[in-house]
């Protein structure tokens, strides 16, 4: 079987328990495989980023972009929405007045290394240089924070871990878990060793910036 052609002439051929077998099957999948937004298939062309940033302008739902292919961003979860508030607010209030801006997840961080062309949406960003900020992205951030969510967890842990970390300016990468007292906290000086956060009584410090955040104020009103 060479062609989805194929593979669809054989599955019609199967008793429908099999036929259920297979869906289970396919149910099962690692959710870190990321699936094209329906719009874009990977068939066609790849996207230009002019092209892009012109189509997510206006659209009602936003993508991330890898390489040409457009990714549909998940809908967020309460706790999701709550814990990346609390998180901007906080660094927003501290930073006041100095160099560095925070940045919540409606804007756009763009990577680019060698052939690769990237546009995430972390859920907080810090940057605290002028150079790189455009009208809708912004390249060189100092930290970032994400908020797990089941669809995006692996991608969140690996693939995005791995290109942050390449950053010049990165310092701090801190991964929220939504369900629980938990974060994974990475830095540069640690050379990115993941340092594992729990409990209602813990806290994050955040050495870049010098501020420390009790857990208590991380998931205010979460839990």
């Amino acid at each position: 079987m060479e062609t989805l052609r194929d593979i669809e002439a054989a599955a019609r051929q199967l008793s429908p328990a099999d036929r259920a077998k297979l869906v289970e099957l396919l149910g099962d999948l690692p959710s870190g495989v990321r699936e094209p937004a329906s719009a874009h298939q990977t068939e066609q062309a790849p996207l230009s980023v002019e092209d892009y940033l012109r189509y997510e302008e206006g659209s009602e739902v936003r993508h991330e972009y890898v390489n040409g292919i457009l990714y549909a961003m998940p809908s967020v979860s309460e706790p999701h929405h709550l814990i990346g508030g609390n998180l901007f607010a906080a660094l927003h209030a501290h930073l006041r007045g100095g160099p560095c801006r925070a940045y919540v997840s409606d804007f756009k961080l763009r990577l680019q290394f060698e052939q690769e062309d990237l546009f995430y949406y972390p859920d907080v960003m810090i940057a605290c240089e002028r150079e790189g900020v455009e009208k809708y992205y912004l390249r060189y951030p100092k930290l970032i924070v994400e908020v797990l969510s089941p669809s995006t967890a692996s991608i969140d842990r690996r693939e995005k871990r791995i290109h942050y970390a390449r950053i010049r300016t990165m310092e701090e990468y801190v991964i929220a878990f939504q369900d629980d007292y938990e974060i994974l906290y990475h830095c540069r000086t640690d050379r990115w060793t993941p340092q594992r956060l729990s409990g209602p009584s813990a806290a994050l410090e955040l050495r870049s910036i010098g501020l420390t955040l009790p857990f208590a104020e991380i998931y205010d009103r979460v839990f």
